[in-house]
């Protein structure tokens, strides 16, 4: 992505906030977003905030389309999904009025962001920070719609689940500044969720590297396109919750942590739900290009005699098969597995961590069905009904519940 940069002139006070989740879960969450910029306005900081829909709104949108087409058009889809951000940002800009200070809410089309034409799951292309810096110099606080951008042809397109993370770095990055803070409803990343597991601790500090891993791997705090966004062009991520003072995370170039010689083990991430798909009789190649063509990303690939077998984390098994289907590629789809990924900069003690991973699982008697490793994640696919004692067994077999992670091979 291009931003067209054309730095604000007064790029030291000027901040860009995304909030989401529960963040804008209602009218009342709304006023308290609203009494957070007036008051950073009125400390004379010049404040963009990226929203998204409020709470559950895009879902109902999501029924709605179903209840009136099997197959909604991919065109009105996103002229319909986009209108849950526009109320957001529309009612911010009342409840800012309504205390006092100066607001204007802004479409992506008006803002200036643009993508390609792939709807449901477009990319960004380029920001025009014209708009927003000319609303800033009009002394206004500037609510920009998050998860939308608008085509070559001027249509409305969304940027995939998460897409207001991608939004919020996007204008940073457009605005020349080197930090965004993404307010949510949770204190910062987690060594893991802490819904599963209940002894995750709070990271203060992480890499762009490792938040990629962890995003991919089903940490569900950033989304990965937006970490992507961040590691290309130099844009720090604060993560802090929107109900708390507490310091959150930062997530910035290559973090704090162990050497090259040294496995630091961050966390355990695990997806739920993370198909396994087999398309006989082929090769690699072929699979990987005819996804990477619909913006489908491979996770891990294992090429057999029969054909290959592949992950495609985040993606709909439906539209995985379909889109392999459309280029003669058949293929099928195991529905009854997730994974587990321990991630980190594990450098050459790789070995040890899948050791030691791979001894966890089978001491709590998890059947592993695939298993991959790479630099920087050591990844189990196992039965979906395993998932959440996995990822709590492996939290407890690295250490991370303690002060802090264990360094497999390093002291012992």
């Amino acid at each position: 992505m291009t931003t067209g940069v054309e730095s604000a002139r007064d790029a030291r006070e000027t901040v860009v906030w995304k909030f989401g989740g529960t963040s804008v879960g209602d009218v009342d969450r709304l006023r308290a977003v609203a009494a957070r910029l007036v008051a950073a306005q009125r400390a004379g900081t010049r404040v963009v905030a990226v929203l998204s829909a409020m709470g559950g709104s895009t879902d109902l949108l999501v029924q709605q389309a179903a209840q009136v087409a099997a197959a909604p058009d991919p065109r009105e889809l996103d002229a319909l999904l986009s209108v849950g951000e526009a109320i957001s940002c529309s009612l911010a800009a009342m409840a800012v009025h309504e205390l006092g200070g100066r607001a204007v809410s802004l479409t992506a089309a008006q803002a200036g962001v643009h993508s390609d034409a792939a709807h449901g799951n477009a990319r960004l292309l380029r920001v025009d920070p014209g708009p927003i810096t000319r609303a800033l110099d009009g002394g206004r606080v500037v609510l920009v719609t998050g998860y939308q951008a608008v085509s070559p042809a001027g249509d409305t397109t969304t940027l995939g689940r998460g897409g207001s993370d991608a939004s919020a770095i996007a204008l940073a990055s457009a605005l020349g500044l080197r930090e965004c803070v993404i307010f949510t409803d949770v204190p910062g990343v987690f060594t893991a969720d802490p819904r599963v597991v209940p002894e995750a601790r709070m990271i203060t500090e992480l890499g762009h590297d490792e938040m990629l891993q962890l995003a991919d791997s089903g940490a569900r705090v950033l989304q990965t396109r937006a970490v992507e966004l961040a590691a290309a062009h130099g844009v720090d991520i604060h993560v802090r919750s929107s109900l708390s003072d507490e310091p959150g995370t930062l997530v910035r170039g290559q973090g704090r942590g162990a050497g090259v010689d040294g496995a630091r083990i961050r966390g355990v991430a695990h997806l739920g739900g993370d198909p396994i798909f087999h398309v006989p009789a082929t090769g690699a190649g072929p699979v990987s290009a005819a996804l990477a063509k619909a913006g489908i990303a491979v996770g891990s690939v294992i090429v057999e005699p029969s054909g290959v077998r592949f992950t495609a984390p985040g993606a709909d098994s439906a539209r995985v098969l379909a889109t392999l289907a459309e280029l003669g590629l058949p293929g099928t789809a195991r529905e009854d597995v997730g994974s587990v990924s321990v991630v980190g900069s594990l450098a050459t003690e790789r070995v040890s961590v899948a050791a030691t991973m791979m001894s966890t699982l089978e001491e709590s008697d998890v059947d592993v069905q695939l298993f991959t490793t790479s630099p920087n994640r050591v990844c189990a696919h196992v039965p979906a009904a395993d998932v959440a004692p996995a990822a709590r067994a492996l939290h407890v077999a690295f250490g991370l519940g303690a002060d802090r992670p264990l360094e497999v091979g390093v002291g012992g």
